[in-house]
């Protein structure tokens, strides 16, 4: 129980650092995304500008060549506020108009792009319905003008490396931190529980003490009892005494079943048996109990069906959802038994009649001392710990258990093995 409570407060931890550490390395790289777009396309308006002030050259204009022959690289043009940023800004641009001919293509200030390079960056960005995005290493924004739509490519390699860089760097990081967390979270955990745990220690020990130290009176008193009853007759006040002490040492034996299935290893020699065979001895003894109240009971077992664990703590299992069914199903009602194997899981399900109002809150159920209606009253011989412990027996076989009642008219205790 402390081990799975310490697994449960380091999960807690683990997932609350994971989405602060995740939100923030998500806002950083969406927010360096959102700025260098928002850079690029400022450089884009610087361009745009110019290439609405600078008419396109005619097509087969040819630039003025020096004597190796060699064309004369155009000076960049000022168009950013900044002079060094005119030096360091690489970019093309095309022309098409509204058939999607291309009508030019601008690659003078950029040396990796040639014209019929252009002409497909172009394509690309024309099948694409936004009007601003990226292209490889390259930002791209299209507008129209004259009727003609200009495309600009800004070239952001730069940029885009830095962008990957930081993301890659921030998963890093993250992991880092998460690995770290994790390894400081482990060791100041057991510290954290170890309170609780001295706590509930001191509750098992004075549960089992108390239970020990009842013992001795109440086999007095049943003692006793049964001398008065032998001496002077039985009558309804040596009933209910007798009533009353037998109850009472059902409970006392519970709490101490109960306190031994909280240890850490409640079930330590667990073999595997045939969960059929075991289920039809204990279905055997319920069954004519069932009968003697005119209930119908159906039993509905699997041949070969088997599990590994403590045969006698199933057993006991058993007994309680049996004995529930029995005893709080509706008069003439009916009860049914269920043992079958599902995805290499084995199941037992047992289901009675009942009459609510309005059907309990099912999670309640296997909580201790829980009754969900005036029904499961001290006449049954109920201390509402069984189901707790029934919930307590399969979970130390790493399984699980649920009720089921939708309507009120019948209750399903399923248990997964």
């Amino acid at each position: 129980m402390i081990k799975k409570m310490r697994w449960r407060v380091i999960l807690a931890a683990m997932v609350a650092f994971f989405l602060v550490i995740a939100l923030i390395a998500t806002l950083v790289n969406v927010f360096n995304y959102y700025s260098v777009s928002r850079r690029a396309d400022q450089t884009i308006e610087f361009i745009s500008g110019y290439e609405k002030r600078t008419p396109p050259e005619p097509k087969g204009e040819e630039l003025p060549k020096e004597p190796g022959g060699d064309n004369l690289p155009k000076e960049p043009p000022m168009m950013m506020p900044n002079v060094e940023d005119n030096y360091m800004t690489r970019f093309f641009v095309v022309r098409v108009d509204s058939d999607l001919n291309v009508l030019s293509a601008s690659t003078d200030f950029i040396a990796t792009v040639s014209e019929e390079s252009a002409h497909q960056f172009a394509e690309k960005a024309l099948s694409k319905s936004a009007d601003k995005g990226y292209i490889s290493d390259y930002r791209y924004s299209k507008e129209t003008v004259d009727g003609n739509t200009i495309i600009i490519f800004l070239n952001v390699s730069r940029e885009i490396q830095y962008m990957r860089s930081l993301r890659f760097l921030t998963i890093i990081v993250s992991g880092v931190s998460l690995l770290l967390v994790f390894v400081l979270v482990f060791l100041l955990s057991g510290r954290a529980v170890r309170p609780l745990a001295r706590n509930i220690e001191q509750q098992k020990q004075f549960i089992t003490d108390a239970s020990h130290e009842l013992k001795t009176p109440l086999t007095s008193i049943s003692t006793s009892i049964d001398v008065i009853s032998m001496e002077h007759g039985d009558d309804e006040w040596t009933e209910n005494i007798k009533s009353q002490t037998k109850r009472m040492s059902k409970l006392v034996s519970e709490l101490v079943t109960l306190s031994r299935l909280d240890e850490e290893k409640p079930l330590p020699e667990k073999k595997q048996f045939s969960l059929s065979d075991a289920t039809w001895e204990i279905v055997d003894v319920y069954k004519p109990q069932a009968k003697a109240q005119n209930k119908s009971f159906e039993a509905d077992i699997a041949n070969e069906v088997s599990v590994v664990g403590d045969k006698t703590a199933i057993q006991q299992m058993l007994s309680v959802l049996l004995d529930n069914a029995v005893k709080y199903s509706t008069e003439n009602g009916n009860i049914e038994v269920k043992v079958f194997k599902k995805r290499n899981k084995s199941v037992v399900e047992v289901t009675n009649s009942c009459n609510y109002e309005t059907p309990p809150d099912t999670k309640k159920l296997f909580d201790r001392f829980y009754r969900p209606d005036a029904s499961r009253n001290s006449d049954t011989g109920g201390s509402g710990v069984g189901l707790s412990i029934a919930k307590s027996v399969v979970e130390s076989h790493g399984g699980n258990i649920k009720a089921i009642c939708p309507d009120g008219k019948s209750m399903t205790i399923k248990a997964t093995l």
